[in-house]
């Protein structure tokens, strides 16, 4: 190592090679400097970027070159401390001094210099220049800045339709684009002196500030924006030769804001000419440049569209309003003739609850003749013996109360099931009301089950957090099962029926396909059965009275006429989908009642059931994330966890584990088995093994090929930690004949 700071020359160079080394490097500056900082050597590098030449700086002191700031704190010291301590001082980014008294922006490095011996003898300061870069950066944020701006004023003029509230946004956004200390929109209106003119919005100052200004249109400065000449851009308007020569101010009024830069751009509509002018000042001089000017002048291309859709908005608006008035005047001139058609309206309604008492009455006369009178002897017999049961039993029998509380509740259930037959009977009128659906449909399972018979594997797929609609409860009963005796005689040799409620929103481009159809929001009631299914012919006339395709005295015709009546007096819409030898599928839309959600009920998380010891649950589910929160979750319980992300690894891991208790798989699973076909596997391999299947896609009812077999278990996704936890426990206490009632 050298022993000289003004020779740090490797021993194999002379000094002037290295110099000319040095020297070479003249986009970096490398200087020398002595143990107190006095510069030794300054490069040509340090010449061109920071000014000085030898003479100036050789035996100074290195702070010269340091900012203000930056000498008061002492950072050369700083700097060559840390270059002792550590190896190197320095190395952020920073302003640097020049000779002639501008700045470079730089990033610069203090290390030591040390002789043979290892002793300090200097430091060398390596300096580069990142001037441009530094620009080229902040030009890129500014771009950035503007683009944001830009794109929010956009999103604002797209959706907003209150015209003050768009020009505010307008204004806004071009002081923000800008630099502007303040910004105003004038609206471009005339008098018949045609000197009028309206301040429609301001940012950046209070409205007192424009309470003295002179006419714009009248005012030579301005007169350019209001006639649509083009963009006017001044570093200072009081040097305008336009400025000032107005009488009687010759110039701004007092008390009127202070402006030097000054830019105003004419907003122009193609189709109405200047909608007027966008103004921004600032009261020092050069603030706005070419790209103020772009930028302003493509946010007022947007601005006049938006103006003129507004207006047009307003327009139609008003069209409507008068088109209104004209009807109301219209109504009122034929009292008479609406008298007449309310009298014909209310006839029509009472012939329409005739068409429903007949409908209701064929679906449910077969069950109120024969098995009302039978089931409700059956369960008078059922009920007597239970209540004997219940007084004979002593307080601490336990299991055996709890089983005849059990059968009781069962009992109940069943006679109200009966009331309900027979209430289907009276004749009753619409009485719309709040329905929770899935309620509606849980509680119509037996009465299904009763009225379709054995052969009928009834299914229900109940959606969750299923919106609330309003309608007639007894009715809607009704169509559900017009719908459920059609199906069944569908399904003449057996098959199955799925019931399934979803939300749903439907669209414009839905409405327009589908005349009957409005937009919105809607709670759905899907009706799916295996039956022989209806060609095209037989679905254009499936909702027409009295067309029917049962034989002579076997069906009235109305089933289908009276479910859409219904549906449709109560504001709804109905699809039929089918398929010849596949199946028909019917949906019931009905509005969604909107601020009637129901009340969901959290389960006490203190009362959720306990694991026992070293129960062990294999969960198989590809999505990680899925699969982390049910691992999780069950672990919180008490349960020890095993997982798997597929079928063969859960099949591997079965073979290895000593005690596996549940498997918990998901129905969808990649690597070529199903969750179905895991679970056929696992219980071949463990023949004690309890299953719990869970699925997130129930979506179209008539398929049902992937339909999962009675007897087998399934939490429907989501799921809660409380639904998990009863689902679970329920499973693994069931015995292993079929799932526990």
């Amino acid at each position: 190592m050298p022993s000289d700071p003004s020779n740090p020359a490797p021993a194999s160079l002379s000094s002037l090679a290295w110099r000319q080394i040095v020297d070479s490097a003249t986009d970096t500056a490398i200087i020398s400097i002595d143990r107190d900082g006095r510069v030794v050597t300054w490069s040509e590098g340090a010449r061109r970027i920071l000014g000085w030449t030898d003479a100036e700086m050789i035996g100074r002191d290195l702070s010269r070159l340091f900012i203000d700031d930056d000498r008061a704190t002492g950072r050369l010291a700083r700097e060559m401390s840390d270059a002792l301590l550590h190896g190197r001082g320095g190395g952020d980014e920073g302003w640097r001094a020049r000779s002639d008294g501008s700045r470079v922006w730089a990033i610069g490095e203090l290390t030591p210099i040390r002789d043979e011996s290892g002793a300090h003898v200097g430091f060398v300061k390596v300096l580069r220049d990142r001037t441009l870069q530094r620009r080229v950066e902040e030009e890129l944020a500014e771009e950035r800045r503007a683009l944001e701006v830009l794109n929010r004023a956009s999103s604002t003029l797209a959706v907003e339709t209150d015209l003050h509230r768009m020009v505010q946004a307008v204004v806004d956004a071009g002081v923000a684009l800008s630099g502007a200390e303040f910004g105003a929109f004038f609206y471009n209106v005339l008098d018949a002196n045609g000197e009028s003119y309206m301040l429609y919005a301001l940012s950046g100052a209070p409205a007192e500030a424009f309470a003295q200004f002179p006419m714009p249109r009248n005012t030579e400065v301005f007169a350019a924006t209001f006639s649509g000449a083009g963009i006017v851009r001044s570093d200072d308007i009081t040097a305008d030769p336009r400025y000032g020569r107005n009488a009687p101010l010759r110039g701004m009024p007092p008390g009127h804001l202070p402006v030097r830069s000054y830019l105003a751009v004419p907003v122009v509509s193609h189709a109405s000419g200047v909608l007027g002018g966008l103004f921004f000042g600032h009261a020092t001089p050069g603030v706005f440049g070419e790209r103020s000017e772009r930028g302003l002048e493509g946010l007022a291309g947007e601005a006049a569209v938006a103006i003129d859709n507004a207006r047009l908005a307003q327009e139609r608006q008003l069209e409507i309003d008068e088109r209104r008035k004209a009807e109301e005047a219209l109504r009122e001139l034929n009292a008479t003739l609406e008298q007449q058609v309310q009298q014909r309206t209310e006839e029509l309604h009472r012939n329409a609850e005739t068409l429903r008492q007949s409908q209701k009455m064929e679906v449910v006369g077969q069950l109120t003749g024969g098995v009302a009178h039978d089931f409700n002897n059956l369960l008078q017999i059922i009920v007597g013996n239970l209540e004997v049961l219940r007084r004979g039993l002593p307080h601490d029998a336990g299991r055996l109360l709890r089983a005849a509380n059990s059968a009781m509740g069962g009992a109940r259930r069943a006679a109200s099931l009966t009331r309900r037959l027979l209430a289907f009977a009276r004749r009753q009128p619409l009485d719309p009301k709040p329905i929770d659906v899935n309620a509606l449909v849980a509680g119509m399972s037996e009465l299904l089950h009763r009225t379709l018979g054995e052969t009928i594997m009834v299914e229900t797929v109940l959606g969750a957090a299923i919106w609330r609609t309003e309608a007639d409860p007894n009715e809607l009963e009704a169509a559900i099962l017009n719908l459920a005796v059609n199906a069944r005689d569908a399904m003449p040799d057996g098959g199955g029926l799925t019931i399934e409620t979803a939300n749903a929103q439907l669209d414009a481009a839905y409405a327009a396909a589908h005349a009957e159809a409005t937009a919105g929001d809607y709670v759905v009631m899907s009706i799916a059965d295996t039956g022989s299914g209806m060609d095209e012919a037989t679905l254009r006339q499936a909702f027409e009275p009295f067309f029917t395709t049962k034989p002579v005295g076997k069906g009235t015709g109305l089933g289908l006429s009276q479910v859409y009546g219904f549906v449709r007096q109560s504001g709804g819409h109905v699809r039929i989908d089918s398929a010849l030898d596949i199946g028909t599928t019917v949906r019931i839309y009905l509005p969604r009642l909107v601020g009637a959600a129901p009340v969901e009920q959290e389960a006490d998380e203190a009362l959720l059931p306990a694991s026992a010891p070293q129960e062990t649950i294999l969960v198989v589910e590809d999505d990680d994330d899925v699969r982390t929160n049910s691992v999780e979750t069950l672990r919180d319980l008490g349960y020890r966890v095993i997982e798997a992300h597929d079928g063969a690894s859960a099949l591997s891991l079965l073979e290895r584990q000593q005690r596996v208790d549940l498997l918990f798989s998901d129905i969808v699973l990649p690597g070529g088995m199903t969750g179905a076909q895991v679970a056929a596997e696992a219980t071949a391999l463990r023949p004690g093994l309890k299953v719990l299947f869970t699925t997130g896609y129930a979506r179209d009812a008539i398929v049902h090929g992937g339909r999962l077999d009675k007897g087998l278990h399934l939490l429907q996704k989501p799921f809660t930690h409380a639904e998990l936890a009863g689902k679970v426990r329920d499973v693994l206490d069931a015995s292993n004949d079929g799932p526990r009632g």
